[in-house]
């Protein structure tokens, strides 16, 4: 139970960590109207590297940044307790790796929010829930196909305005780690020992006619 308890607590503080970054961005940007927007992720333009770590800090409004954090927060909260030894370095990863996958993308605009890291996270959950053939993990994958399933619309260019192509990145980025990653962190059960059927032993049947056994049987002159 303790150990359980630390876990849950070890999640939680990362994931509530990262979010108090990110608003805290959010805030400060606000209140002194510094315009850190214009520093997002501007794919295969120099001044748009500093966006590949940025961009999840950087938000357009309340309702980006609200939609963000809810979905953030439950994801990242069950990567790091269901996926013990090997939750932040997928974290780690997918922050930085749906930001490089977008730069280098070569997609128009300067891309803001922290969706695609939300993409990475619900890809490597439902595709590793799956293929790790773990009960647990494939029970954490229906949780969130059932929460977020229709977030897969996101990496079709169907709403203008919004980065479809950070999505798709971010989605890409969760399947490869979850393909890289396979033999790290929780596996599944070993399978389970076949018990052995034990022969039953043979049992001389008595006489049928019902004499002595030719062992008892005395020779007489």
């Amino acid at each position: 139970m303790d150990a359980d308890r630390r876990r849950i607590q070890q999640a939680l503080i990362v994931t509530i960590g990262c979010l108090v970054l990110v608003w805290g961005a959010f805030l400060i940007n606000l209140q002194f109207e510094l315009g850190l927007n214009r520093f997002g992720n501007r794919p295969l333009r120099m001044d748009g590297l500093p966006g590949i770590l940025g961009m999840a800090f950087l938000h357009g409004g309340w309702d980006h940044l609200w939609s963000n954090t809810v979905s953030f927060f439950s994801l990242s909260a069950m990567l790091l307790y269901f996926y013990r030894g090997v939750g932040l370095k997928v974290l780690f990863w997918s922050w930085l790796g749906s930001g490089v996958l977008l730069w280098t993308s070569g997609a128009d605009g300067n891309h803001i929010g922290l969706s695609g890291v939300v993409y990475a996270l619900a890809a490597f959950l439902f595709l590793s829930g799956v293929i790790r053939r773990n009960p647990v993990l494939m029970r954490v994958a229906l949780v969130v196909v059932f929460l977020y399933g229709s977030i897969v619309w996101g990496v079709l260019p169907i709403k203008v305005g919004v980065s479809w192509q950070g999505h798709l990145a971010g989605a890409s980025t969760g399947i490869l780690l979850a393909l890289v990653l396979l033999r790290e962190g929780p596996q599944a059960p070993p399978p389970m020992p076949e018990e052995e059927e034990e022969e039953p032993e043979m049992e001389i049947a008595p006489s049928m006619t019902g004499g002595d056994s030719p062992s008892d049987i005395e020779e007489k002159d």
